[in-house]
């Protein structure tokens, strides 16, 4: 059986015996302390593994897939606390921190354990086991306390925690060319290219001549083609990752394009 105990920003998890793969689009700035097992995150350019005892921060509007790995003979645990928008703006407010420049930085980044970070997780470990975590005020109060030792560990999270500017326009071409295979509805796509959907639609036929929903199809069946013809890869173990939301859909999708089921290619990798 899973557990999940969640409030509005502390949540803890655990996995019984089982692997676990998918994708979500990441609102908020994330903490998350790996208790036990491993998490591996995926942002479309670099992978980002985790294990046991690792805390890291994941940066707000990210695409991101992930797998998470209970250990031998055990659970995957994790705890993961929220830093919405609303609340980091009230700690900017009420401690006089502002962001000083625009950060770049990976979209995960590893936080260096110290002692106090390891009390405060070790709190709120012991809080999971308790009704503490119903308690609104309390949950602020561990969200802040998070916050102020994040800015400890590393004065340079102040430029990323605080940056509350929203996604600007960037080049279609190259980001869609780089996030195709995420699963995610054409608003967020446009969100994250710093546009509107109507803007974003009229740009992205201006830019690739066809329409998006027709384009990402076609796009993630010519990856699929490949990874099965040059790769040997089976449709069962690509289609999650490319984007398609079951297997029968990626069969039909499949031979509607090429003219014959994935079953049907012959690997010639080895040619």
């Amino acid at each position: 059986m899973d557990i999940k105990k969640s409030n509005s920003g502390i949540i803890y998890s655990c996995y019984h015996n089982q692997n676990r793969d998918g994708e979500h689009f990441v609102p908020e700035h994330t903490l998350s302390f790996q208790i036990d097992g491993k998490l591996t995150l995926n942002d479309g350019t670099k992978e980002y593994s985790s294990t046991k005892g690792s805390f890291r921060l994941i940066r707000r509007n990210q695409l991101i897939k992930f797998i998470k790995q209970p250990p031998e003979k055990g659970d995957f645990k994790s705890i993961s606390i929220y830093l919405d928008q609303k609340m980091l703006k009230d700690f900017s407010l009420e401690n006089n921190i502002v962001a000083t420049s625009v950060k770049k930085s990976a979209s995960v980044l590893n936080i260096k354990n110290n002692t106090l970070l390891d009390i405060y997780i070790n709190s709120l470990i012991a809080y999971t086991d308790t009704d503490y975590l119903n308690n609104g005020a309390i949950v602020k109060t561990k969200i802040n306390e998070g916050i102020l030792l994040l800015l400890q560990s590393n004065a340079e999270f102040k430029d990323i925690l605080f940056d509350f500017s929203e996604p600007h326009k960037i080049n279609l071409e190259a980001f869609m060319n780089q996030n195709y295979h995420f699963n995610v509805k054409l608003d967020r796509f446009a969100y994250l290219t710093g546009r509107s959907l109507a803007t974003f639609k009229r740009d992205f036929e201006k830019t690739f001549n066809i329409t998006p929903r027709k384009w990402l199809q076609k796009k993630r069946l010519q990856q699929a083609h490949y990874l099965i013809s040059k790769e040997g890869k089976k449709s069962s173990d690509i289609y999650l990752d490319l984007g398609f939301e079951d297997l029968t859909h990626f069969s039909h999708a499949f031979k509607k394009e090429f003219g014959c089921s994935p079953k049907k290619i012959i690997p010639n990798f080895y040619l």
